[in-house]
């Protein structure tokens, strides 16, 4: 088995598309075998509207609004800061509740 099937597997099989326990998904725009926007577009796909935060290297306009268009919450410039993330991820989880 591929990495990227092995990878594929375990992210996109039951346990995390029907978890109610996951509120807020945080991906990194490089990951091996895919990138950030590919694994979102994927969960989109197959039902997912967890809400994201996509933390990326790079500021690219295309990158941001192709992250728009699926759904992606916040886009996070690295280097960043763990209270920058906090303050990101309650942000979204208090616009969740809404």
């Amino acid at each position: 088995m591929t990495q990227l099937a092995e990878i594929t597997q375990f992210i996109f099989g039951q346990p995390l598309r029907d978890n109610p326990d996951i509120a807020c998904l945080i991906v990194d725009y490089r990951l091996p075998g895919l990138n950030g926007l590919e694994f979102v577009s994927e969960l989109r796909t197959r039902g997912s509207l967890v809400p994201a935060i996509m933390i990326s290297a790079t500021a690219d306009p295309v990158i941001e609004r192709r992250a728009a268009e699926l759904g992606i919450n916040r886009i996070l410039q690295k280097p960043l800061s763990n209270r920058v993330l906090l303050r990101a991820v309650r942000e979204v989880l208090e616009k969740k509740e809404c």
